[in-house]
């Protein structure tokens, strides 16, 4: 038998090691064979680059070396003793390896053996790494260090800084063990900053925390993170004017302007910290504006306002203000009115006096007095002041849009102000309101000219009168026909919409059109409802004439057998109308007094009910163009009905039936001269007596000739 000099007969192998496995931890031991015992095997170890969960890539062979990634030592090789030529290799975990089965689940080592002075032999170890039972924090967490996160100071408050763990691991919580820190850990390992932010610093200012994780079955692991708050780059807070004396006179109304605090910095909001609750003014938190709460009399005040950063809470500074309310030697003017409220017409002419105030200077005052207007420029602009008369400036024109947007009221404040040092003045409020006027009349639209078929039903629509009018509200109207409907004038509008309808028949003798009176009533354009405006339009409304329909041919003969049973169809009427599309409506208006013939829209049927003679029918069918239609013509129809024999003569010894056939049916349309239609009627009316007397004859003949026995075969048709 053939033995090689060098064998490696352990290998190919797999083993499996936990993730848990501890350094140093044996990994494999491997058995080493030489031919001869001239000396210990050289065995090396390479090894394939780790391959994570679902890599499709092909591994690498690389030397194993002590770098992350190769966790295992160089090989061991000791000698067995007996037999002296075996020895075995031992695989071991280095020195701080780390096993993580969801990242590298599988390392593949190649074993290269040689014995002294034989050939290279080559064997595979695959090591499986598995999942522990251990829960192990990941570094740099879990390092003496920990991680490290450096943020701004300027960071809004609680914001999110880091996250423990950042891996997709269900059931884990983290508990902070470092007591006093402005920071907090939430249960699910969010660093958040502190609740306001971090103290503004020139230097940076450092956090550790130390952190316990513990998973759903109690196994825990503790780590750290360091959190460097770097100084903000950006400008910090700075109030431009931090003391400042500020008077007002006394008297001083709600809501008045006192100072303002400015300060720089981003986000910059404004707060009185003290008085805590403050009584006589406010502060705009955005502005900085200081306003009185109330009418100010004679007091000092001192006011502690802060300026901070709204997301940096503690980016912040403080202003001191000291308001002095100086009392005043001298009253400001009184004025009556003090108030004036008052509605003119929008017709009141520029220059017109609305309200002459009376105002009493102080005793002692110093100057005259001055008179002028606040306000909102739209309001403003259409008054003026001619001493302590308060005049139309321009035409205050109800029916703009610019009116419209103000609410049709103007207003404005005239100050009245008093001479002297300091000057006192007086403020009169004015309210006026716009009322209507009706200046325009209705106008009638163009083209007041609509079509209407002559056959137009009850309801339909004619057509719409669209009329304006200029006066606000725009286009207000009401219509209404002159003498309302009648027969003679057979329609209505609507009062709001103008819409013309139909509301009789159309079309009398020798009527192609209508003119219709239409009148436009303006409302609500005044105060007074009495001033209303109309005007008259004529609306013209032509009919469209609908043409009688046209048969071909208007006179037919038929002959046809007749049968028992159901209905027995006889022609199909050939008419037409203009236009094509009209529906056309048939009746049965002469000839058909027994009801024997019928028709279903165009189809004439005869129903049999047993004639026993041939019989001769003369029928008039009127065909109109439709429901309502006004124009028809009458078509005459002369049908020759054959009854069917169906017995033989009576026989005493045998019974014979007729020989069973198809029921014949036969019609011919004949082309005949087209008389007037006053002989048409006479020649049917003297037709229709003439066969009424030859039916009767010949019946009474029949009955009086047939004999009284029964025939032996009973009446029956067979088709």
């Amino acid at each position: 038998m053939f033995v090689r000099p060098t064998a490696l007969p352990d290998l190919p192998r797999v083993v499996t090691l936990s993730e848990d496995a501890a350094p140093g931890t044996r990994v494999a031991e491997v058995t080493v064979s030489c031919s001869t015992a001239q000396g210990s095997p050289n065995v090396t170890l390479l090894c394939i680059e780790p391959r994570a969960p679902n890599t499709p890539t092909a591994p690498t062979v690389t030397l194993c070396t002590p770098e992350p990634g190769h966790p295992f030592n160089p090989i061991a090789i000791s000698a067995v003793g007996t037999p002296a030529n075996t020895f075995r290799a031992e695989v071991t975990l280095r020195a701080g390896a780390e096993l993580d089965a969801h990242r590298v689940n599988q390392y593949t080592l190649v074993l290269r053996a040689a014995c002294p002075g034989k050939e290279e032999v080559t064997g595979w170890l695959f090591v499986w790494v598995t999942a522990g039972q251990v829960l192990r924090c990941d570094a740099p967490f879990a390092s003496a260090g920990g991680d490290v996160v450096r943020v701004p100071a300027d960071v809004a408050p609680r914001a999110p800084l880091h996250t423990v763990l950042p891996q997709p691991l269900g059931g884990l919580t983290f508990r902070l063990r470092t007591e006093g820190t402005p920071l907090t850990l939430t249960p699910r390992g969010l660093v958040l900053a502190p609740a306001s932010g971090f103290s503004p610093s020139r230097d940076t200012q450092t956090f550790r925390l130390d952190i316990e994780v513990t998973d759903q079955h109690g196994h825990n692991c503790s780590g750290a993170v360091t959190v460097e708050v770097l100084p903000s780059r950006r400008p910090r807070v700075t109030i431009l004017e931090p003391q400042r004396d500020v008077t007002v006179p006394e008297g001083s109304g709600p809501l008045e302007v006192v100072t303002q605090v400015q300060a720089s910095g981003d986000n910059v909001r404004y707060a009185i910290l003290s008085p805590v609750v403050p009584v006589l003014f406010t502060i705009d938190e955005m502005t900085g504006e200081i306003r009185s709460t109330s009418r100010l009399e004679v007091a000092h005040v001192r006011l502690l306002v802060r300026a901070y950063n709204a997301l940096q809470p503690a980016d912040q500074a403080t202003a001191t203000i000291n308001v002095t309310v100086q009392g005043r030697d001298r009253q400001a003017p009184s004025c009556v009115p003090a108030l004036y409220v008052t509605q003119v017409r929008e017709t009141v002419s520029p220059g017109s006096t609305l309200v002459t105030l009376r105002c009493a200077s102080p005793a002692g005052a110093e100057g005259s007095l001055s008179y002028a207007l606040e306000g909102p420029p739209g309001s403003r602009s259409r008054f003026r002041m001619e001493g302590p008369q308060l005049q139309v400036n321009t035409t205050l024109d109800y029916d703009s849009q610019a009116m419209a947007a103000l609410g049709f009221q103007l207003t404005a404040t005239i100050v009245v102000t008093a001479g002297g040092q300091p000057p006192r003045s007086t403020r009169v409020p004015v309210l006026v309101t716009v009322t209507p006027v009706n200046e325009f009349s209705p106008e009638c639209p163009r083209g007041l000219t609509f079509t209407v078929l002559e056959t137009a039903p009850f309801g339909s629509v004619v057509g719409y009168v669209n009329g304006t009018d200029r006066d606000y509200p725009p286009d207000s109207l009401e219509y209404s026909l002159e003498g309302g409907p009648s027969p003679t004038q057979p329609f209505s509008i609507d009062t709001h919409s103008g819409e013309i309808r139909v509301v009789g028949p159309l079309g009398s003798p020798r009527r192609t059109s209508y003119r219709l009176p239409v009148r436009l009533t303006d409302t609500h354009n005044d105060l007074d409802p009495a001033a209303r405006h109309s005007c008259l339009c004529t609306v013209a409304v032509r009919l469209q004439a609908v043409p009688e329909p046209r048969c071909t041919p208007e006179v037919q003969e038929l002959r046809i057998t007749a049968g028992r049973g159901g209905r027995q169809p006889v022609t199909q009427l050939a008419c037409r109308s203009d236009p094509d599309t009209a529906a056309l409506s048939y009746t049965i208006t002469g000839g058909n007094e027994d009801g024997r013939f019928r028709l279903d829209g165009s189809t004439l049927s005869y129903v049999p009910d047993g004639l026993a003679e041939p019989r001769t029918f003369v029928l008039l069918v009127e065909v109109r163009g439709g429901p309502g239609a006004s124009r028809s013509v009458v078509m005459a129809l002369v049908v020759h009905v054959t009854p069917r024999s169906t017995t033989v003569p009576p026989s005493t010894t045998t019974r014979r039936t007729t020989p069973r056939k198809e029921p014949l049916v036969v019609m011919r349309t004949e082309a005949v001269w087209h008389p007037p239609a006053w002989f048409v009627a006479v020649l049917t009316v003297a037709g229709v007596l003439l066969l009424a007397s030859l039916g009767c004859l010949a019946r009474s003949i029949a009955c009086s000739s047939r004999a009284p026995s029964k025939p032996l075969l009973g009446e029956r048709w067979v088709p």
